[in-house]
């Protein structure tokens, strides 16, 4: 999740200019119903597919060999998948694109999987320079992602109305010379031929100490009723409808274009943007609880 104009942010905070504006890039309780143990091993290996060849940078390696998992994972479940390349601020990238189902104005559920150039937020400062992980901040995302690509064709069939998964590039790195914010998505945006009827952003919604609040510049609309949806399955802890922070995230873009948006996320997350967005800081059972929100609120009329 993009940021580090937070000098800047914070400077207009102090001034009253803004308030608790954040640039993008749980305490667990009683799943209702308990997930599986065949779900929570599932998620687990996405995330540790993610995870363990390194930093998913820009045209890196451990990037190609994540793009290749998750079109993999597409293809597995039946989904049309599309891989958009975009060059954006002279920086190649890649979006992923499932489509399931029918019809020009699909709901698209989005979340980056790049991660940062460098872990510039670590407390330690001979580390700043190191890539991060990024467990939470880009994998738990995708993994919710993952999970409702296999989940959808199970619930829903062909012939339901159009549901896009999009697998965001070139999220995380602004605020690095020649380089900006949420670039993959914008990219995405600019080239879209269809009118989505709505897009949900999940980012960095698998910390052990999950708590979703309201993002302020997401649709109250859509926004309540995902809420809503968390709620009725029993997970008010998690999901507090609140305005906490104002995002700034890959769902601007569509905002931007009069699309209804909502950005998950939990920004309350010690080691973002840090060598320590480690997988033994992410809980499967709370993406597992994201996901099946999500997969109840699709279910919605």
């Amino acid at each position: 999740m993009g940021h580090n104009i937070m000098r800047i942010v914070n400077q207009l905070v102090v001034m009253g200019i803004l308030s608790n504006l954040i640039i993008g890039c749980a305490k667990p309780i009683t799943v209702s119903p308990t997930p599986t143990i065949d779900v929570i091993q599932t998620i687990s290996t996405d995330l540790n597919s993610q995870l363990e060849c390194g930093g998913r940078l820009p045209n890196s390696k451990c990037h190609t060999v994540v793009e290749d998992y998750i079109v993999s994972i597409l293809n597995q479940n039946h989904w049309q998948v599309e891989k958009q390349s975009f060059i954006r601020n002279g920086h190649k990238g890649f979006n992923i694109i499932g489509r399931y189902g029918i019809g020009d104005q699909p709901i698209i559920i989005g979340a980056h999987y790049d991660t940062r150039l460098t872990a510039d937020q670590d407390p330690i400062p001979d580390k700043r320079m190191q890539a991060m992980p990024g467990a939470n901040d880009g994998a738990s995302g995708v993994a919710v992602l993952l999970y409702l690509a296999r989940a959808i064709p199970i619930h829903f069939n062909e012939n339901h109305a159009a549901i896009w998964l999009v697998f965001f590039d070139l999220e995380d790195d602004g605020d690095y010379e020649g380089w900006d914010w949420i670039l993959g998505s914008t990219e995405f945006v600019n080239q879209m031929t269809v009118q989505p009827k709505a897009a949900v952003v999940v980012d960095m919604v698998g910390d052990k100490d999950l708590t979703l609040y309201y993002d302020g510049n997401s649709d109250p609309t859509i926004r309540k009723s995902i809420w809503d949806v968390a709620g009725r399955l029993g997970y008010d802890k998690i999901f507090i409808p609140q305005i906490k922070y104002y995002m700034i995230d890959d769902h601007t873009p569509f905002l931007q274009k009069g699309i209804p948006a909502v950005d998950i996320i939990d920004f309350d997350y010690p080691y973002w943007h840090t060598t320590n967005d480690t997988i033994d800081k992410i809980s499967p059972q709370n993406i597992q609880i994201v996901s099946q929100t999500l997969l109840e609120w699709l279910k919605e009329p």
